[in-house]
């Protein structure tokens, strides 16, 4: 298996796809992984392949990684995004040729992957979003990849995603859902870890933390996140907020400028928001908070930050987007996109935290990485098996896969919502 990334940077689809890509090779899979970028800016953080956590954990776990050496987001390194170079080309080919099935995570890499001249090879496309209309010209090489007959399959990771790429003019009998999963053992509620991550951030025992585990990016809406935490912590006392991930710093002047809007005339507040940064312990952060907030407006579908933090103890409370309402279901709470409102539904996760833990502990085996690696396996298997049957009776010809799965409920697909 090949599986292909724009790049390494932070963010949630790429952490779910690298535990996927290691749990499958441990299970005697072979896989490799090519990035087409070596480095990224966004998010006001410049991002190195090597420095970052899901490399670095593919690597230590024996998943050759390579890169085309790209650099995306910085003057220096601009390159026409859809247009490649024959030595890239040519690396391209050869990490393919290798390969029986090709992983796409989401769409963007098929802007390469349609390149004419490449080796002939089912690809899976893995899609981790519920707005492919914003997805710019990745919606359009996705169809283009499947009017050629390259797509044997797409992974959604949530109903609302394949309900969206449906809608979108993708087939339907393409799409499956393998709903996401979390290592259990990882992430537990863990009292030691909470008291020492309380206690190197200064925070009492029972003071109330919230914790916001998001890039820096206009989907997640860090704004009304900011608006609802000064409400919730004027009425908090001893309330904390902690803000993780890219361009989760003082440093991002975007982030700076949104703390100055939303307390104004309250400083002190702010001082009860801490932007941590990228974190390669979250599930000790998500040990320590009461709550596990979430105010995207779009583009979600399954949320690792919600199923993480529920994992690990916290109360889930988000806004009504993709898959959300169904995964928090019984577990948390489901807020309108209103800043009181959202505040209002962290003070009641708080008090009522002791009587969802039942529910919360109940509800660890479907979200089990067990569970959803097993479902991986089973499809890619599939589709191998299709495209051997396929260059036995044709020689490798023809442009249309008809790929016949075992039932999705045996895959994971109908595991309880």
């Amino acid at each position: 298996m090949l599986s292909v990334y724009e790049g390494f940077f932070s963010g949630g689809a790429r952490i779910l796809h690298s535990d996927v890509v290691r749990g499958l090779a441990e299970g005697g899979q072979s896989h490799q992984v090519l990035g087409i970028h070596s480095e990224v800016h966004r998010e006001a953080t410049r991002q190195r392949m090597e420095d970052d956590h899901c490399y670095r954990a593919l690597t230590a776990d024996g998943v050759p990684v390579t890169s085309l050496g790209r650099s995306a987001g910085l003057v220096e390194g601009a390159v026409a995004a859809n247009v490649f170079s024959g030595p890239e080309l040519a690396e391209t080919a050869r990490s393919m040729a290798g390969a029986d099935v090709i992983l796409s995570l989401k769409e963007q890499p098929l802007a390469l992957l349609n390149q004419r001249g490449l080796p002939r090879r089912p690809v899976v496309v893995c899609l981790h979003r519920s707005d492919p209309e914003n997805q710019g010209p990745a919606l359009d090489a996705l169809k283009t990849a499947i009017a050629d007959g390259t797509v044997a399959a797409c992974v959604c990771c949530a109903e609302s995603t394949r309900a969206a790429y449906e809608a979108a003019g993708v087939p339907r009998e393409l799409l499956h859902v393998i709903p996401n999963g979390v290592d259990l053992l990882r992430f537990r509620p863990d009292p030691v870890a909470r008291r020492a991550v309380r206690a190197a951030l200064g925070i009492a025992d029972p003071d109330p933390v919230i914790v916001f585990a998001a890039r820096y990016a206009p989907m997640k809406n860090v704004p009304l996140l900011l608006r609802a935490a000064r409400a919730w912590l004027s009425r908090e006392s001893g309330g904390h907020v902690l803000m993780c991930g890219a361009g989760m710093t003082p440093g991002n002047s975007a982030l700076r400028a949104d703390l100055e809007v939303a307390f104004a005339g309250e400083p002190g507040l702010a001082d009860r928001v801490r932007p941590l940064g990228v974190r390669h312990d979250m599930e000790a952060l998500y040990a320590a908070a009461d709550v596990v907030a979430l105010t995207s407006g779009s583009g979600e579908a399954a949320p690792l930050c919600l199923i993480e933090g529920m994992m690990c103890g916290a109360v889930p409370v988000t806004t009504d987007v993709g898959d959300s309402a169904e995964i928090v279901a019984g577990h948390g709470f489901v807020t309108p996109s209103d800043p009181g409102a959202i505040a209002s539904a962290w003070s009641a996760a708080v008090a009522g935290r002791a009587e969802l833990a039942p529910a919360l502990r109940r509800s660890r085996e479907r979200f089990s990485r067990t569970r959803m690696i097993a479902a991986y396996a089973t499809l890619l298997d599939g589709v191998h098996t299709s495209h051997l049957a396929r260059t036995d009776a044709y020689g490798g010809q023809g442009a249309l896969w008809s790929i016949r799965l075992p039932d999705e409920r045996a895959m994971g697909e109908g595991s309880p919502r």
